[in-house]
């Protein structure tokens, strides 16, 4: 095993195992409340620090841990994962027919250092009825994303365009975390 991932995202798992390491998935569950005035940057990565540095003080081994976070932004607003069906409405209402930030935010640690990277994607989403809302709420996948959607699947039929790293809008942008790979492991 070369690191830990403390996340327990299947697309996270997914996506990382693409980069040919070995790791484990270790906890790394935080309060995830953004404080008061924290811009949406900010915030996204503030987690993923904050997860990397929970998973490594909770590690077996002395292993780096890389964490990573994903928010909404629209309107300098922090869109996270929906409470509900009306919240769930909520979002994707102000999300239809625009153009929204997905920001992602890798971090990785270890005793010495701790690295961060942010990507921000455009994503352009196109107009949503009512009705599609609610149908798309019922087959569960919006339940645990942020901004009540997932690309990768079923609302992705929703999107017109995304300028930036479609990886990072899944939850994990590929190019990045393999260079904080590179710089951790390869010492």
């Amino acid at each position: 095993m070369d690191f830990y991932l403390a996340s327990t995202s299947p697309r996270r798992q997914e996506l990382l195992r693409y980069l040919d390491y070995q790791f484990a998935v270790i906890d790394g569950q935080i309060d995830e409340t953004a404080e008061v005035g924290e811009s949406a940057c900010d915030y996204v990565q503030r987690m993923a620090k904050a997860k990397a540095q929970r998973g490594y003080t909770h590690a077996a081994l002395a292993k780096p841990v890389l964490g990573a976070d994903t928010t909404i932004s629209v309107d300098g607003q922090i869109i996270g994962k929906p409470l509900n069906l009306a919240d769930s409405q909520l979002i994707l209402r102000q999300l239809s027919g625009r153009t929204h930030q997905v920001l992602t935010a890798v971090a990785m640690v270890n005793a010495y250092q701790c690295q961060c990277v942010l990507v921000s994607t455009d994503v352009q989403m196109r107009m949503i009825s009512d009705d599609e809302i609610i149908r798309y709420w019922e087959t569960g996948e919006p339940c645990d994303k942020a901004g009540s959607y997932a690309i990768q699947g079923i609302g992705g039929k929703f999107i017109t365009a995304i300028h930036g790293s479609y990886s990072a809008v899944v939850g994990l942008p590929l190019v990045e975390s393999e260079r904080l790979l590179n710089l951790f492991l390869s010492v």
